[in-house]
């Protein structure tokens, strides 16, 4: 099966089959029946794609119940390190984070479910990165927590000198008191 668990309930990594030769590779990116065969019952609806430079933190990010969004991320171009903060109150993994490169060479891909933060940093020149959502973007209930909240301890793999990272995502709050609305139920 493509799909590899993690200690985090619910979070899989996704490693596709590339079949390469002379002419270069071919994988299936998305498959509904990879995913319904390894139950993950998930329909998308809304695809999101970003271009950031060497750098960029984006993040921590996540939508607030009902209208959270389960994400299906990968880099299509260069490579990132991306990172997850399970936020699911009552969940053996609540309040640890869980990183991962993603790049175009590895094709690896990270499904993340609902009640989990998400951001990501820019570890090559530039790189272009593309996620799939299960619910539309909904400013209401948009929810953020500090990148850098000390008590999270989370290595960027960015030296703090050179993150480049949006006035929005500065002003975040703690994960501490950060909104929250998500109970672990799996």
């Amino acid at each position: 099966m493509p799909f590899i668990k993690t200690k985090f309930p619910g979070l899989f990594i996704f490693e596709p089959k590339v079949f390469e030769d002379a002419r270069g590779y071919f994988f299936e990116s998305y498959n509904q029946q990879t995913c319904d065969n390894d139950d993950i019952n998930t329909i998308f609806v809304q695809d999101n794609q970003a271009k950031s430079v060497y750098g960029v933190v984006r993040g921590l990010h996540y939508q607030l119940n009902p209208k959270a969004q389960t994400k299906f991320i990968r880099a299509l171009s260069g490579t990132i390190l991306d990172v997850v903060l399970d936020i699911r109150k009552g969940s053996p993994t609540y309040g640890e984070h869980f990183s991962l490169e993603l790049s175009a060479e590895n094709k690896r891909q990270l499904y993340i479910p609902h009640g989990f933060a998400h951001g990501y940093s820019v570890l090559s020149e530039t790189a272009e990165v593309f996620y799939k959502c299960d619910n539309f973007y909904n400013k209401d209930l948009e929810g953020g927590i500090q990148f850098y909240d000390p008590a999270l301890n989370i290595d960027w793999k960015i030296p703090s000198d050179m993150q480049i990272v949006s006035d929005k995502d500065k002003q975040h709050p703690t994960f501490e008191n950060c909104k929250n609305n998500f109970e672990f139920n799996l």
